[in-house]
């Protein structure tokens, strides 16, 4: 016998109001369906367990058909199924009680970042369906139930034939929605949503078995690590990101106490050191995909990692703000960061070679990982490795002394105090400033390499972390001790000869006697006023002028013999020294281009003469 009934709840607005703020993303619907699917299997397969119910030997799993002629989207499942007074309470009743805690939350929030919080996982169907049937058959011993709204205030249930055990959604697509009657695109959003469901998921089922699911029940991460290989996390990889270059290693997270979580996180290889490039880290509840990329479970910098996690203990529809506020969410999160961490350490004490090899890969992320998250700088603080101008790596504990020696040569008397920071030199980018390159390892001194976006930022941080430590100077920006002959004194009449000569009368002239005599002049400028002007442009608060200083090294024969020549030799060598030492120290502009090129072909017109 039909039944019908009006649905009882507060406001007749209540169907707009889901379509509206259920999801944020119209699509997900088919998760929430095929989820509500897995559940019914997992419950009937617990009543076996306990002796409750008979398992039948057939194949645990969800079909989902589409029928264009019909503008249907069908899912069905071999579950527990329902009774008649079960469709009442389940459906009518408990789910429209929720629309009213739904509204009323809705109200107060206006809307804002709503998503399916109060058991409404069926009633998504409605955000693309202008009608749903439901098919159910209870697995105890009663009759099969047929019930159908259109989502307005009256819905009709009464018993129909129906021989299999389980339940079937059938959604009459909205003519708007007719997307969703696409088999390509539901394939489609199978792989996206229901990729690692427990139970196989087919679409279109035929009948003779032949179609593939196009999931799978046991993904690589819920497996015991020792049972997985290399080319397992490299297959797993590719299949799941679409990224066909290897990763460089990977963490596989497998935990049941204080909390459940599995996982695995891949460092993937950078495409370039310009920008940190955002991964895409796929986190899952007992294998139903939430959502990509939630920085309230996965830290920021994490992100920057692929990877998917699968923790049980975080709900399948939940708000931000639960998150936000969750004890447990926020040891997850930690925790997670923990062992990204210990890989880290692990991987540099048992097989340096290996981490080096992969540290340009990781730099980025880890440099962003310490300035973003102060607990992973303290783990990872001693692995962090530098690259010098020789290409061998050494951690920051390596480079100092007192922890240990330091990289190059021995630095002068005057730069020693006893408890000073230690002045570690840094190049940003090895071919422009080849030339101080050169002249610091002819005197033995190094250099480390620091030519990433990120690494101004980070040698920043240090020096905050530890300024009783370490100051970083570019090589560009101060002449080490070291370089300096015990002698050198200033030459007032040479500096006043250059000083006229010079258009560009806001660079300093200085002069030193330096112990490599064949470069007669290099440019330094401040290394913190360089900073901080640098900084400036970026936020357009400065007009990017950098003050420099101009050192002639008096120890060079063509410099010894300025002060001998006429007032107009004296001028064209001066400022061609001054172009030699600026094309060292920056790339030139259109102009300055032009004047050093005109100063060579007089040179050249001279020399042929």
């Amino acid at each position: 016998m039909k039944k019908q009934g009006n649905i009882k709840i507060s406001s007749e607005n209540m169907m707009p109001i889901i379509k509206k703020w259920l999801y944020s993303d119209k699509d997900i619907f088919l998760r929430e369906i095929v989820a509500n699917g897995v559940d019914a299997i997992t419950k009937f397969k617990k009543l076996v367990t306990m002796g409750e119910a008979q398992d039948d030997d057939k194949e645990y799993c969800i079909k989902i058909s589409v029928d264009k002629k019909a503008k249907t989207l069908t899912v069905e499942d071999n579950g527990i199924g329902m009774t008649e007074e079960e469709v009442e309470n389940y459906i009518t009743r408990i789910a429209f009680s929720g629309a009213s805690d739904f509204l009323e939350k809705y109200e107060k929030a206006g809307g804002d970042g709503i998503i399916g919080h109060f058991g409404l996982g069926f009633y998504s169907a409605y955000m693309v369906s202008e009608n749903v049937e439901i098919f159910t058959k209870s697995y105890k011993n009663m009759p099969a139930v047929h019930w159908e709204s259109d989502g307005n205030a009256t819905y009709s249930i009464e018993e129909c034939e129906m021989t299999e055990r389980g339940t079937k959604i059938v959604m009459h697509i909205s003519a708007d929605e007719k997307e969703f009657l696409d088999e390509s695109a539901i394939k489609s959003l199978v792989k996206k949503y229901c990729s690692f469901m427990p139970y196989n998921v087919y679409v279109s089922y035929k009948s003779d078995g032949k179609d593939e699911p196009l999931n799978s029940t046991l993904p690589l991460y819920a497996k015991n690590p020792k049972d997985c290989t290399d080319d397992d996390y490299k297959k797993f990889y590719t299949d799941t990101f679409m990224d066909y270059n290897e990763p460089i290693f990977w963490v596989h997270l497998n935990m049941d106490y204080p909390f459940k979580l599995k996982g695995i996180l891949y460092f993937p290889k950078v495409k370039n050191k310009v920008e940190l490039e955002r991964g895409k880290v796929k986190l899952y509840c007992n294998q139903v995909f939430i959502a990509d990329n939630i920085k309230e479970v996965i830290p920021e910098f994490l992100m920057l990692l692929n990877g998917v996690i699968d923790c049980p203990d975080i709900p399948l529809n939940v708000s931000r703000s639960f998150l936000q506020n969750d004890r447990q969410v926020q040891k997850i999160s930690k925790h997670i960061t923990k062992k990204v961490a210990d890989k880290l350490v692990a991987l540099f004490k048992n097989d340096r070679e290996k981490y080096e090899s992969c540290w340009e890969d990781t730099a980025n992320f880890v440099k962003f990982g310490c300035i973003k998250d102060n607990d992973f700088y303290e783990k990872v603080k001693d692995v962090i490795i530098y690259k010098n101008t020789d290409n061998k790596f050494q951690a920051l504990s390596e480079l100092i002394p007192n922890e240990a020696k330091a990289v190059g040569a021995e630095k002068s008397n005057d730069d020693k105090t006893k408890n000073s920071p230690e002045t570690i030199y840094y190049v940003s980018d090895e071919h422009q400033q080849a030339q101080y390159i050169k002249l610091f390892k002819n005197q033995g001194i190094n250099a480390i390499l620091c030519d990433n976006f990120i690494d101004p930022h980070f040698l920043s941080f240090l020096e905050y972390k530890i300024p009783d430590k370490v100051k970083f100077m570019r090589i560009d920006s101060d002449l080490d001790g070291a370089l300096k002959s015990a002698e050198s004194a200033e030459d007032s009449v040479l500096i006043d000869i250059v000083k006229n000569a010079l258009q560009d009368k806001s660079v300093t002239v200085k002069t030193e006697n330096l112990k490599d005599s064949e470069i007669p002049a290099v440019i330094v400028t401040d290394e913190y006023m360089r900073r901080y002007t640098e900084m400036g442009q970026i936020y357009g608060m400065s007009d990017g002028m950098i003050n420099k200083t101009l050192i002639l090294n008096t120890s060079n024969s063509a410099i010894l013999k300025l002060k001998e020549l006429d007032e107009d030799k004296q001028k064209f060598v001066a400022c061609y020294v001054y172009s030699l030492a600026l094309a060292s120290f920056k790339k030139l502009s259109p102009e300055e281009q032009d004047k050093f090129q005109q100063d060579n072909l007089k040179l050249l017109n001279n020399f042929i003469k």
